[in-house]
């Protein structure tokens, strides 16, 4: 079987045992009040303590609490149930129980007001005996008067020791809020040591690097401002070594051309006049044993 099932099954079963046990209650409660006939007040006191109606009602609304809580579990579980049939059936047994509990709220008002109705029936036939003459009138107004006595102390001890019960529980509540408030304080405070115990440390490591970075800036522009140096005094040293070889080769090419055309003008004028011509050297310049086809090299 399913454990959905099961738990249906468990439900259905502790409704049953709650609604027979609730109904007898009431029916207890509904018959409170005619046990005071009893003759016998020594039974009829152990009656009374045993099926007083505050603790008739109490316990009838504590069933009535609990038919309601298995009612609402009975609600949550029939959605889970696998099979469609069983889902339908659990719906309308849960709607079912609802109005078997409207039905015993019903009954237990009613049985409260036939309680009261006993019990003013009941104070009436004591007032009549009471107000009668004879030994037993006499007998029973003084067992009334300390069960009267006793009764009142028992209900002023009971509605004590109820308010001392409802003060621990709302104490302990208190209590069990207070501790699971610290539970989670305490967590967030250790979330909160973690994560700053993270960011010191990448704070560490970002100011680490950012010095790092700096260090390399600097670096970075000075070998920046050594390398533009150096690059404008090798273009300085090119241009002076460029107009300098460029003006030499100028110089050596005009005095070359110069030569060439003095010997051109010198030797036809000799061959035509048929006369002794003094031989005249070519090489008047200064000799500088440079090729004319000969390439310039450039230094660069």
């Amino acid at each position: 079987m399913d454990q959905v099932a099961e738990e249906v099954e468990k439900v259905k079963k502790d409704f049953q045992e709650t609604y027979n046990q609730t109904l007898k209650h009431i029916d207890s409660i509904q018959e409170y009040g005619k046990k005071s006939r009893i003759t016998n007040p020594s039974e009829v006191e152990e009656a009374e303590k045993k099926d007083s109606l505050p603790r008739l009602n109490g316990l009838a609304q504590d069933g009535l609490n609990v038919l309601q809580s298995l009612q609402f579990n009975l609600d949550l579980l029939a959605p889970q149930l696998p099979v469609v049939d069983d889902v339908e059936k659990a719906q309308s047994l849960a709607q079912s129980w609802e109005k078997q509990i409207q039905s015993l709220r019903l009954s237990l008002r009613n049985a409260n007001l036939q309680a009261k109705a006993n019990m003013t029936k009941a104070a009436q036939q004591e007032r009549e005996l009471l107000l009668g003459g004879g030994e037993e009138s006499t007998t029973r107004r003084r067992n009334l008067q300390t069960k009267a006595g006793m009764t009142s102390a028992a209900e002023s001890i009971t509605e004590s020791l109820r308010r001392t019960r409802q003060l621990m529980v709302q104490e302990v509540e208190r209590s069990g809020s207070t501790l699971m408030t610290f539970e989670e304080s305490t967590g967030v405070l250790r979330k909160a040591e973690s994560e700053y115990k993270g960011h010191r440390s990448l704070l560490s490591r970002t100011r680490n690097l950012l010095s790092t970075m700096q260090r390399q800036d600097v670096l970075d522009r000075v070998i920046l401002v050594t390398g533009f140096l150096l690059f404008s005094l090798a273009v300085l040293y090119v241009v002076s070594k460029r107009i300098g070889i460029l003006k030499l080769q100028r110089k050596v090419i005009a005095a070359v051309r110069a030569g060439m055309a003095g010997q051109e003008e010198i030797v036809p004028i000799a061959g035509r006049d048929n006369m002794n011509v003094v031989p005249v050297h070519q090489n008047v310049g200064p000799e500088l044993n440079i090729p004319l086809e000969q390439p310039m090299h450039d230094e660069l």
